[in-house]
């Protein structure tokens, strides 16, 4: 039987790459002559490259759901609804964590599996925190007295202070980009960056320069990090033996003393290249990855964080992640689904350093506001990727 080599992109990190080597060398097992090799890029390169570059060169890739837009108008990748068997796809549907599912739902296909479900959450070192005597926050006064105790860090690079700005924005109660003429209103926004700024202030300015990893790279190599606020999370750093220390994750803290925060929507889906010369297999593939038992077993077993529910349920999961899966799922099934037009992705790569600008060193909300809708404006042209 002729070989068939096929070849995979994601991104650098344990939970990106170990659980897509496992499961490649397991259906090789099953299948010898499918053979699947996988490279992986850096996680700024993962959110910033474009999709149709890189399938040019790669069969099955690993992508970000602001990609969905781009993918219905490039056709990139396959619209997997129209390959995929339709009781398959449905149960996806049906499982899905949160609206991971439908995140790459766009132009009436399916432009990727989810089989990685994230959104910000809130992490903490237990030890350290009983050694300081405290409790976790619940309230953002709270937390900001915690952060006044430079107990306190969270990413703020670029992107990911965007995705806190819309963070900040729904839980004021307004989401950004539901209307074409501006980002978000002057009165929610001007509200949204004085709260974001207020926090930001508090922590150690080597944070504008760390990525989620970074941060839970830094909780768990020193002591000097008791709790992050928001990031988005990785259930590796809840497992035994995967860092110096242990951290759990929890649920948001809540601006209004009743509801906890809304954050926005991560994750990863596993798309097939419209390049790809032996589809059936790639396909055959990414139905195995996907698959609930594969979900809760091989995948999360190596590194993996799933987006099939099944296994955010699973009691072995849990037991295995110090309950990650249980303490977070609330936020993910509240989280916001950004925008995933084509030409979004102009104003993700943008507007993100005007934000980190001003929490760096202040200035007035309303030209921000306005700055920002100009990238806006700028973005809903479609620019060329």
């Amino acid at each position: 039987m002729e070989k068939i080599r096929l070849k995979g992109i994601t991104w650098n990190h344990s939970r990106g790459l170990l659980p897509m080597a496992a499961t490649a060398q397991r259906f090789n097992e099953l299948h010898p002559h499918i053979e699947i090799t996988w490279e992986k890029r850096s996680l700024q390169e993962f959110a910033d490259l474009s999709i149709g570059q890189l399938a040019a060169r790669f069969d099955l890739l690993m992508i970000d759901h602001p990609w969905a837009g781009f993918a219905a108008e490039t056709a990139a990748v396959l619209p997997l609804d129209q390959y995929l068997p339709a009781g398959f796809i449905d149960d996806q549907r049906k499982n899905s964590v949160g609206r991971s599912y439908g995140s790459y739902t766009y132009g009436g296909h399916q432009w990727a599996l989810s089989i990685d479900a994230a959104t910000p959450v809130a992490s903490s070192r237990p030890d350290l925190l009983a050694k300081h005597g405290l409790l976790l926050p619940a309230r953002f006064n709270d937390l900001l007295e915690l952060a006044k105790q430079r107990l306190v860090g969270f990413s703020l690079i670029p992107i990911d202070t965007l995705m806190s700005f819309y963070m900040f924005c729904c839980s004021l109660g307004e989401p950004p980009c539901l209307r074409t003429e501006e980002v978000i209103s002057e009165k929610t926004g001007t509200r949204a960056l004085q709260l974001f700024r207020q926090l930001a202030s508090l922590v150690n300015r080597d944070f504008f320069e760390k990525n989620p990893i970074a941060v839970y790279e830094t909780m768990t190599l020193t002591d000097e990090i008791a709790y992050c606020p928001f990031a988005y999370g990785y259930s590796n750093y809840a497992r035994d033996g995967y860092a110096r220390k242990l951290l759990h994750f929890h649920d948001l803290v809540s601006l209004d003393g009743i509801t906890p925060m809304q954050s926005t929507l991560g994750g990863t889906g596993l798309a097939v290249s419209s390049n790809c010369t032996h589809r059936r297999e790639a396909l055959m593939y990414a139905e195995y990855v996907a698959s609930p038992v594969c979900q809760q077993t091989l995948y999360f077993q190596n590194g993996g964080q799933p987006g099939h529910l099944s296994a955010w349920k699973n009691e072995k999961v849990n037991a295995s992640s110090s309950d990650y899966f249980t303490n977070t799922l609330p936020a993910l099934e509240r989280a916001f689904l950004r925008p995933r037009y084509h030409g979004h992705m102009y104003f993700q790569d943008h507007a993100g350093d005007y934000v980190r600008e001003y929490l760096l060193d202040g200035g007035q909300e309303r030209p921000l506001l306005q700055k920002l809708n100009d990238i806006y404006h700028q973005s809903q042209k479609a620019q060329p990727l």
